[in-house]
């Protein structure tokens, strides 16, 4: 048994909580509590020549679904061949390899694995990058997905335990332009009211059947952008902000259970909540992101839905589901089996 495997048995934790519980610490739950659990771990902004101390502490925790969050690879060019390149070095990586072989990957992209940096609609091979996308995810040939217009997909956890609905969201093909803004240290500011889209109409439309029909205990939207941080002036939701309000809308009316959001992109990891009207429960966003580079000079960003504080550094996403209780444990996850932060939430 290695140290890093017999280091996560012997944490003991106690996986139940009142609601709207909070800790800024936590442990892993115990092999018990994980078999009344979904097991999902995620992360984003990961550069293959750089090294992933994470593929292996991942594996350990025998995951039910590892799912990338945007920035897969850094492969920032309008030449395809240099995207799939990038793509098969990130298949070749020993850890990954071993992780790829062992449990169920899915998950969307980000800016750097489309092709350009904070790039949208505009982008001249867009269609040629979301084929090698799909190649390195392993889509059959014969799949719609090969067909449809953007690189959005689902994917129905379901067992014994009951279900969860992965839906993962393309934050990139359909997307307008943003609006710059000229203040200091800033990049963008939103967009006027009503002005573009992030999704596109076709992926909205999708989206609402997903959520409408879904009978799952939990549903996880894997935005590879921030919905509910919207002071900074990078990219986010918040730079379309009637789209937000379109989510919140839909999730509401929609009835689904237990939606959470995934996010990464920032090379920081934090969780963001907030009380949407008529739904009932919070609506959480999981930021996790740095999986081989993280924001180390970051000295400060407001973020008025923050819960607990800003990782970082390097670190990786994990969620325990219980569909019998509805209790759900997000972790931030340092090497290891570190709890670096905790947010604990009843559904």
């Amino acid at each position: 048994m290695t140290p890093k495997r017999f280091l996560l048995i012997v944490l003991i934790a106690v996986f139940l909580g009142c609601k709207n519980q909070e800790t800024v610490v936590g442990s892993i739950p115990t092999t018990d509590q994980q078999r009344e659990a979904f097991v999902i771990a995620f992360g984003s902004c990961n550069k293959h020549d750089r090294n992933n101390p994470f593929w292996d502490d991942i594996l350990a925790l025998q995951p039910d679904i590892f799912i990338w969050g945007g920035d897969i690879v850094y492969a920032d060019s309008e030449d395809i061949n240099t995207i799939k390149a990038t793509y098969e070095a990130q298949r070749a990586v020993p850890g990954y390899a071993a992780l790829l072989a062992q449990v169920p990957v899915t998950g969307t992209w980000d800016d750097h694995d489309y092709g350009v940096n904070d790039g949208g609609r505009e982008f001249s091979i867009r269609k040629e990058s979301q084929q090698a996308f799909l190649d390195f995810m392993g889509v059959p040939k014969i799949s719609p997905r090969r067909q449809q217009q953007g690189v959005y997909s689902s994917q129905l956890l379901k067992n014994t335990k009951g279900s969860v609905n992965i839906i993962n969201l393309d934050t990139r093909y359909f997307r307008s332009a943003l609006t710059k803004d000229p203040a200091k240290g800033k990049r963008y500011r939103p967009n006027s009211y009503g002005e573009g889209t992030l999704l596109g109409e076709e992926q909205w439309s999708w989206l609402g059947e997903q959520l409408k029909s879904s009978k799952a205990d939990f549903n996880i939207l894997v935005s590879s952008i921030q919905l509910l941080s919207n002071v900074h002036g990078f990219e986010k939701w918040g730079n379309h902000p009637h789209e937000v309000d379109r989510l919140k809308e839909l999730i509401v009316s929609s009835g689904a259970r237990g939606v959470i959001v995934l996010s990464g992109d920032r090379h920081i990891s934090e969780f963001s909540k907030t009380n949407v009207p008529q739904l009932g429960y919070p609506l959480v966003d999981f930021t996790s992101s740095g999986l081989t580079h993280a924001y180390e000079s970051f000295s400060g960003e407001s973020n008025p839905f923050r819960v607990g504080e800003v990782t970082h550094e390097l670190s990786f996403g994990l969620l325990f589901l219980n569909p019998r209780s509805g209790l759900v444990s997000m972790q931030i996850m340092a090497e290891n089996g570190k709890v670096l932060q905790e947010l604990k939430q009843r559904y």
